[in-house]
């Protein structure tokens, strides 16, 4: 071996001890990053497809895991960084990123197990608290091995005789190899919405009643399906986390109202039956923040067969002051990006987020790390593109034209977002009567 040789090998070497990588450990380095970052998924009966528990769990996957760390795709987060802070970003940070490549590069060691952290309590089944009442599907819904499934609908009465508030919720499905998404809408007593539907009972509406909007709360419009006064609760998707409101907010299920489960069912080649649940946890007190969710929703696009990036734009208006407290895209296979943009009554705008690669498989949520005021007059601008080409992978037919639709095949181009408004105030005077189309480019 030559001089040069020795000198560069044992330089190499020196770099690497100083690093700390041959002494990174499950148990010491790697277990309190899972904890922190991977195991309210990775664990028995969530969303992730193998559990991160455990050293005998973990190993196997260790090169698996410093491929996806070292490229982001895991966590899951596709927001630009360069635009808005959101409390709930899943990113890992730099060091923690070097503590697994380097793990995985050193052999995956276990480390000694008196230097691991003490075990997260989980709520067994639940990422919320343990629920104070659970509402679910009194029957078994079964999905056959092939075909298309039209949306479901269930209604599932609270029996609330009073204004009752929600400090946290969460939709459980029975089986996640089919249930593609499901969205828990609160239906105020009186309401006229699935007024056919007997509770309990899976309900197809006819097509020419079914929403458009997807339940944009309190809203009358001639996309809305008869929802006005409707709203969400809690939703379900790959990706989709609970919704945990902080203290002094809540969401309000007004007395006498009934849950209504909206229920995407996908065929995976063989049959499967499905009980939907949802778990809600009640405000210990009066809050004095009510959040209530509103839609900026396009529904009158028509994306051009091998169109690799067709604009699409919607925008909603409030008309009272009001927080801004979370966003969350919503497209379908077709998705490639979508910014959310605040134009303010000044005319100063800023970009409240930025997706750059939207991704149909994680439906994600972003809740602001503050909340964003947002005075009478501001307008919630939204931006969409899609990918209609044969370039985009997941692009089921790039032959074909493509309009608003409820499967996936089809598309939607939806910009939910959450506002806290005054605990007594009326969520109507949010809404205008915003016409003017939002209009699809050329």
């Amino acid at each position: 071996m030559t001089r040069t040789v020795v000198v560069s090998f044992l330089a190499g070497a020196a770099a690497f001890a100083a690093t700390g990588s041959s002494s990174v450990t499950y148990y010491k380095d790697v277990l309190p990053v899972l904890q922190r970052n991977c195991q309210n998924c990775h664990r028995p009966g969530e969303a992730a497809p193998m559990s991160f528990t455990s050293y005998s769990e973990t190993r196997p996957w260790a090169k698996a895991i410093k491929a996806a760390v070292a490229v982001k795709k895991m966590p899951p987060w596709l927001a630009d960084p360069h635009y808005g802070k959101f409390s709930n970003e899943r990113s890992l940070n730099e060091s923690d990123v070097k503590t697994l490549i380097s793990w995985a590069d050193n052999g995956a060691p276990e480390g000694k197990a008196s230097d691991a952290p003490a075990p997260v309590k989980f709520v067994d089944g639940w990422n919320i608290a343990k629920p104070d009442q659970v509402f679910g599907m009194p029957q078994v819904f079964e999905v056959p091995a092939s075909g298309t499934i039209e949306y479901n609908y269930v209604i599932l009465p609270t029996g609330f005789t009073k204004d009752t508030w929600i400090q946290s919720a969460e939709v459980r499905p029975g089986n996640r190899q089919i249930v593609h998404h499901v969205i828990a809408f609160i239906r105020p007593p009186g309401s006229q919405w699935l007024k056919d539907a007997k509770p309990g009972v899976p309900f197809v509406p006819e097509k020419g009643t079914r929403p458009r909007r997807s339940g944009n709360a309190q809203a009358a419009s001639d996309d809305s399906g008869g929802m006005a006064g409707v709203e969400l609760l809690v939703g379900y998707a790959p990706g989709l986390q609970e919704q945990k409101f902080l203290p002094g907010q809540g969401r309000l299920v007004p007395a006498g109202s009934d849950i209504v489960f909206q229920l995407h069912y996908t065929t995976n080649g063989k049959p499967g039956a499905d009980q939907t649940k949802v778990g809600l946890v009640y405000c210990k007190e009066q809050p004095k923040q009510r959040i209530v969710t509103l839609t900026a929703t396009n529904a009158r696009f028509v994306i051009p067969a091998g169109d690799p990036n067709y604009e699409v734009k919607s925008q909603f208006t409030v008309q009272d002051s009001t927080e801004l407290v979370w966003l969350m895209p919503h497209m379908h296979l077709r998705g490639k990006d979508f910014e959310y943009r605040a134009v303010y009554p000044t005319g100063e705008s800023e970009i409240l987020l930025r997706v750059p690669k939207y991704d149909f498989n994680w439906q994600l949520a972003y809740e602001t790390a503050k909340p964003v005021v947002l005075p009478k007059g501001t307008r919630i601008e939204c931006t969409a593109h899609f990918d209609n080409s044969p370039n985009n992978a997941a692009n089921p037919d790039p032959t074909k034209v493509v309009t608003w639709g409820d499967q996936s095949w089809e598309e939607m181009m939806i910009g939910w977002f959450g506002v806290a408004i005054d605990a007594k105030a009326d969520p109507s005077k949010l809404f205008v009567g915003d016409k003017k189309p939002a209009r699809t480019s050329d």
